[in-house]
């Protein structure tokens, strides 16, 4: 009877060792970076569905994260700062532009760099931003597109619904 608690015992702490090795293995190939990199501030618009830990990209790799967002209390637009891998020298003229992954998906930042013969330094702006498109106010402007247009048909009957042309 005790050799069976003692095999189970030691088969559950196999078992926690191997979920443990996959789980390190995970975390270590997730492409998810633990810090580095210099620091660049943004400021946007509005960043709907941007958040801390989202990625930052040129032409589609992750080249750095962003590490904070805040509201500026004057100006009530939005800084955020992320941080770019130390060997990416980025132009001064490099564009920000936040971008969906997906329908559903969340956003991260776009870098498309320049031509300035002058870097961009640690703590420095980027002043070229392009702010998060709302697909809630996409869909508002097409619905209301769509009304507009309606309201101009004609009738079953061939009369038209609108102001009659003089």
């Amino acid at each position: 009877m005790a050799r069976h608690g003692i095999a189970e015992t030691l088969t559950g702490a196999a078992v926690l060792v191997i979920a443990g090795g996959f789980l390190a293995y995970a975390v270590a190939h997730s492409g998810r970076s633990i810090g580095g990199g210099y620091p660049l501030r943004a400021q946007f618009d509005k960043i709907d569905g941007l958040s801390v830990g989202s990625d930052v990209r040129i032409a589609g790799v992750k080249v750095g994260t962003v590490t904070n967002t805040m509201v500026d209390p004057g100006s009530f637009a939005a800084i955020v700062s992320l941080t770019v891998a130390d060997d990416i020298k980025l132009p001064k003229d490099t564009a920000a532009i936040i971008t969906s992954e997906s329908l559903l998906g969340g956003k991260y930042i776009t870098l498309s760099p320049g031509g300035d013969a002058q870097d961009l330094k640690p703590g420095q702006t980027i002043t070229i931003t392009q702010s998060s498109v709302s697909l809630e106010e996409l869909l508002g402007k097409f619905i209301f597109s769509v009304t507009q247009l309606n309201s101009g048909k004609k009738d079953g009957d061939g009369t038209s619904t609108g102001a009659a042309p003089k």
